[in-house]
């Protein structure tokens, strides 16, 4: 019999589309099949998200979504909130916009941690992925990041970068590790594609990215010794730093024991509630919008006692069957 319950209590941790905005079109993500969105559109109003910090036991805050963090005028309000009321907080950025004075307020603002997206070791790979970000620039942000909190003495936030693999990069993770050593990173998260987008049809817009991720994704086998190889020589040069260095599975184990819609939720920019921040797109999943409802009426609701039923069975819905993280690949 499963363990998991239909109707669990609030949950301790959310993820929180603080902007739907970004200044970069990379190619694995959502972002760059879409119009883009203004920076002030996009962002999460502060009484939507002052709401949820009031109403919910949080012990634990992700500020990111599809868009780039930094975009938000309200982020750092929304870290000293969290500070505050004693929450964990971080969130991801690509750090274009991470300037040395803006590290700086990062380090002081308390935030808990702190993820640098870097998908190549020079700027040839780095940039045909990242369209819009320059390798230079990023990577010297990186170093004013460490630099900053070393100057604090401050023990937050972590630094992790996360490097999305894929097959034209995932190569340049042994280079990428022997760099990141130099620079003084705490952590190295190396994560497959996110979704593999079969639940998606011909004519809803997903197309693109679908056909990317098929061309892309380490998971089918095609590259899996080429990827072997680069893991392993990518565990031997962090063996000789202080980097810690995480890999995903390249072996598919078949789905199940996904926790989200118990213990967390993702909520869009726009207020949507969905199951977790792997799906990308709120027209895929939407259990409540919480324009209409509030959270506890979303979370104890119909529609998310079903996924969870769902979810906990044989027949898992759509949307989580080509999940890299319900596969154990992430």
């Amino acid at each position: 019999m499963s363990a998991f319950v239909e109707d669990p209590p609030l949950p301790s941790h959310l993820q929180l589309e603080v902007t739907s905005a970004c200044n970069l079109r990379c190619t694995m993500c959502l972002v760059r099949y879409r119009p883009p969105v203004n920076k002030l559109a996009g962002a999460m109003r502060p009484e939507l998200f002052h709401r949820l910090v009031a109403e919910l036991p949080l012990r634990q805050l992700t500020l990111q979504g599809l868009g780039e963090p930094l975009l938000s005028p309200y982020l750092p309000a929304m870290i000293a909130a969290a500070v505050d009321r004693r929450v964990r907080v971080g969130f991801n950025t690509n750090a274009t916009l991470l300037t040395r004075r803006r590290a700086e307020e990062l380090v002081a603002s308390r935030v808990d941690w702190l993820h640098v997206s870097l998908d190549g070791a020079g700027p040839a790979v780095y940039e045909s992925i990242r369209e819009g970000a320059r390798f230079d620039t990023v990577l010297g942000n990186l170093a004013g990041l460490v630099a900053a909190k070393q100057a604090a003495g401050s023990a937050t936030p972590w630094i992790r970068v996360v490097f999305v693999a894929m097959r034209d990069n995932v190569t340049e993770l042994p280079a990428l590790v022997r760099l990141l050593s130099g620079i003084g990173v705490n952590e190295l998260r190396v994560q497959n594609l996110s979704h593999s987008f079969d639940d998606t049809g011909p004519a809803d817009g997903y197309a693109e990215i679908r056909e990317f991720t098929a061309g892309q994704a380490l998971w089918t086998g095609a590259d899996r010794d080429r990827a072997r190889a680069a893991f392993t020589a990518a565990t031997r040069a962090a063996r000789d730093s202080d980097l810690r260095l995480r890999l995903p599975s390249l072996a598919d184990e078949g789905g199940g024991n996904c926790t989200w819609p118990w213990d967390a939720a993702y909520v869009t920019s726009a207020g949507l509630v969905q199951p977790c921040c792997m799906v990308m797109g709120d027209d895929r999943v939407n259990l409540g919008d919480l324009g209409a409802s509030s959270f506890a009426e979303i979370w104890h609701g119909p529609a998310y006692r079903d996924f969870r039923r769902r979810l906990d069975s044989a027949d898992p819905p759509e949307v989580c069957r080509g999940c890299s993280l319900y596969r154990h690949t992430f």
